[in-house]
This record gives structure tokens, sequence and C-alpha cells, in this order.
């Protein structure tokens, strides 16, 4: 049985990653629905357990950040590779980095 929560993360993961791969959408699907992630809109929550799913999984993260990198460094290096990732499964959103984050905040749907 699943909860009206659980419900409406899987709706918000297929809105967001329409291509993502069940192995990864399984993953990212158990991370929104994590207590932590509860007093958050499911819309926020599957953005954010995909964004940190992405980055651990899929680039180089976790490696810059065993060279010393800070992490705020090593998450501006991997904007690139997240936002790949992102365009590979047909996200309705990208991440944008700090640099950029002024001129497209307009252009992100809320």
């Amino acid at each position: 049985m699943t909860t009206r929560r659980q419900r409406l993360v899987a709706e918000n993961l297929t809105l967001l990653l329409p291509r993502v791969p069940y192995i990864d959408a399984e993953a990212i699907r158990e991370a929104a629905n994590a207590r932590h992630m509860r007093d958050l809109s499911p819309a926020s929550a599957v953005w954010l357990a995909t964004l940190a799913y992405v980055r651990h999984q899929h680039t180089d993260y976790d490696e810059l950040r065993d060279e010393g990198y800070g992490r705020d460094e090593a998450r501006f290096f991997v904007v690139d590779a997240v936002n790949e990732t992102l365009d590979r499964w047909g996200a309705t959103r990208r991440l944008v980095s700090t640099e950029d984050e002024t001129a497209d905040e307009a252009d992100q749907p809320s």
C-alpha cells in the first residue's frame, strides 16, 4: 500500500525525469521519501534527491572531495556533468551554477 506522499513523489519524479532509468528512479524515489525530506513538498524533495543522487552516482564529486576540494568547489566542477545526466533523462529543469543563477532563476519552473 502506498501513501499519498509516495504517489505524489512518484508523479513528480515522472514529470521531472521522464526518461530516468528504473534503477536510478528507485533510488531517487527512496531518497525523496526519506524522513528528513518529509517537510518539503514532493516536488522539492524529488529535485533535491535527484541532485544529490546524480552528484554522487554520476559525477566525480566524491573523488574531488577526496582530493581536498571543498563542497562548494566540488559542486561547481560537476555542474556540467549533472546537467548532462539530467538532459539524458529528459529533465524539465537544469542545475545552474552560482554565476548563472541570477540570469537563469526566471527560467526555472517553480
